[in-house]
């Protein structure tokens, strides 16, 4: 490991005694300086889950060293970890369709360096946002969709996916029914972002559903894609208050910039590796 450089370890197990007081004594005894620690002990599920921020000291071994030596913790404990270097930017592939809103936010982020990722490529079954993503030097996909042979664009897609080394892709409302067996190629390492509408305000214009029902609320949900349509482990989510005096066109605003936000929280979340899986829920430690 190379000193002074920061790490993140993540951390789920069956829970129990010790945990933290090993893991700790561990790092204190292989010279690395805890930044920051967050555990949680889910009483119903009997898990255990924790993130530790560290850097290394002039003493502390190198990678395949360290992860040698701590297996013998993890078997103790029965644990399921990842180290991960801080230094290496999480790689990034965006879907799109036509809808740009939260792409544009992304790029921004991406641009800004409020997202420390790297984008190596944007998909999209559309050729309406090649213009935007050029300008930001990153490689656009267009790889259109027939209807009678998805399968082919889904190959050509995983082709691109892999190729490009990602570690996570990001449904920017890409609206296309991915299949079982690419949802499960991409299982934990693919967010999608949805109107918290659904299911009862499912199909077109879903807003303007909401609308003509006189809702109180409207909101986003960011989640883990699964082969179950909608319905993947839970990231974030969020909503705003509405009332008579809005239009379907003021719930359409307000909707995209609830879901610009919520993504974007899901997404930096997952890089910073924060999120970790509790069965079909999520331990998000922010």
């Amino acid at each position: 490991m190379s000193e002074r450089q920061a790490y993140v370890l993540t951390i789920t197990c069956p829970d129990t005694v010790g945990i933290v007081a090993a893991v700790s004594g561990f790092l204190t005894q292989h010279d690395c300086f805890i930044t920051e620690a967050a555990q949680y002990g889910d009483a119903l599920s009997r898990r255990f889950f924790m993130r530790i921020v560290f850097a290394g000291g002039a003493l502390t071994p190198p990678t395949p060293e360290f992860d040698k030596l701590f297996s013998a913790i993890a078997d103790r404990f029965q644990m399921i970890w990842t180290l991960h270097d801080l230094a290496r930017k999480p790689r990034v592939v965006i879907m799109v369709s036509k809808f740009g809103h939260c792409l544009v936010d992304l790029l921004h982020r991406f641009h800004t360096g409020q997202l420390n990722i790297d984008i190596p490529a944007v998909i999209s079954n559309h050729p309406d946002m090649r213009s935007i993503v050029e300008w930001h030097g990153i490689p656009y996909h267009y790889l259109s969709v027939d209807k009678h042979d998805k399968a082919a664009q889904e190959g050509r897609v995983l082709d691109v996916i892999d190729r490009s080394g990602a570690d996570l892709v990001v449904l920017a409302r890409y609206m296309q029914i991915l299949s079982t067996d690419l949802c499960l190629s991409l299982q934990g390492r693919a967010i999608n972002i949805h109107h918290s509408f659904l299911p009862s305000f499912k199909g077109a214009k879903p807003y303007h559903q909401a609308h003509s029902r006189g809702v109180k609320i409207i909101g986003a949900t960011a989640h883990y894609v699964t082969p179950d349509l909608d319905e993947g482990p839970i990231i974030e989510q969020s909503v705003e208050r509405v009332d008579h005096t809005h239009t379907p066109e003021d719930l359409v605003a307000m909707g995209r910039d609830i879901e610009n936000l919520v993504l974007a929280r899901a997404v930096r979340w997952h890089v910073e590796h924060r999120v970790l899986l509790n069965g079909s829920k999520t331990v998000v430690f922010k």
